[in-house]
């Protein structure tokens, strides 16, 4: 009997001892697959942190992506670059204050337009002044010599875009009211279709698709911005970025400093690099190219000022719908 006993304990025990065994390779494996998805995580959580970045065709923004030197220096810091292209600024904004992306460039006039509508901006940096970047177009044969021609005639441009504030102040200069003209408000490209067309009797319009029109289709400069208006672009982001991503924004606007200075060093192969990606010509680069200035400024308190004097105007003549303070959207 004592013998069968015996041999039961010993069954026992192995019993005992393999349902140990077995309960240790089963917190192994566990503990090796928490560890692997620890180990998933940490590397996601070094990769996933995106800047969305959004540009208009030409501009320094669009220099920077094709030049491809912010996604290394990024990288070193742990966020990745996804580029989106806009037709012009008003989208772009539009874009930032739906979450889409979180930072961009643009003129002077679209973040005032975004910022009386809600948009949680901030600016950033702004590039030097460049009145020759924009201008008011007429066809090559048209009858308009003067502002004062422009009276009853039909205008073209982008809702909300810098050349809005160029027209204003031409037809000031020119004595004439924003009422005495009709303002049709239409993107680049189908603006450029109704001018040819002569659907429109002018258009005001921003290089690069200036140069490209006036070439192609020798329309005539009626006037540019020199002495009118100081035509500005500005490096603008979501306030979320602005806050939370201050290591991104720096490098960002370092790699746009950097990015200008070879831009205005090599205008030649920039214009080759920039006509292959944007579809145009290279003279008409070239020519866009000796309009604009290079660079990044800081934002100062003349530049809140000079964006302050637009949106005052712009709200007396009920373009936008409230009165805004621009250094509301300053982080200081």
């Amino acid at each position: 009997m004592s013998k069968f006993i015996g041999i039961n304990r010993k069954k026992t025990t192995l019993i005992t001892a393999l349902l140990v065994s077995i309960v240790l390779l089963v917190l192994s494996a566990c503990g090796n697959n928490n560890a692997s998805k620890e180990s998933a995580t940490s590397s996601t959580n070094k990769t996933e942190k995106t800047v969305r970045i959004g540009y208009q065709k030409y501009a320094s923004v669009n220099i920077l992506k094709e030049r491809g030197t912010l996604e290394a220096k990024l990288a070193e810091i742990n966020y990745k670059v996804e580029w989106t292209q806009f037709p012009g600024g008003p989208q772009l904004l539009e874009a930032i204050n739906v979450g889409s992306i979180d930072f961009g460039n643009v003129g002077e006039a679209p973040p005032i337009f975004a910022q009386a509508a809600g948009t949680p901006l901030i600016y950033l940096g702004h590039s030097p002044a460049s009145p020759k970047a924009e201008s008011i177009l007429v066809p090559e044969n048209s009858s308009i010599k003067t502002g004062a021609d422009l009276k009853g005639k039909k205008v073209a441009l982008n809702k909300g875009s810098n050349v809005h504030y160029l027209l204003v102040k031409y037809l000031e200069k020119e004595g004439l009211k924003y009422t005495d003209i009709e303002v049709v408000f239409l993107p680049p490209a189908d603006a450029r279709a109704a001018f040819e067309s002569g659907s429109v009797d002018a258009w005001v319009i921003w290089e690069p698709f200036y140069s490209a029109a006036q070439l192609a289709t020798k329309a005539r400069v009626l006037a540019d911005g020199t002495g009118l208006v100081d035509n500005y672009e500005y490096y603008l982001s979501s306030r979320d970025l602005a806050e939370k991503h201050k290591d991104a924004v720096d490098v960002i606007l370092a790699q746009l400093k950097e990015s200008d200075q070879w831009a205005k060093d090599n205008q030649g192969e920039l214009a080759e690099i920039l006509s292959k990606a944007l579809g145009i010509d290279v003279p008409s680069i070239k020519q866009a190219l000796t309009h604009r200035g290079f660079g990044v400024e800081p934002i100062t308190d003349d530049i809140i000022a000079a964006q302050q004097k637009i949106a005052d105007v712009f709200f007396e003549l009920k373009l936008i719908p409230k009165e805004i303070k621009i250094s509301d959207a300053i982080i200081k």
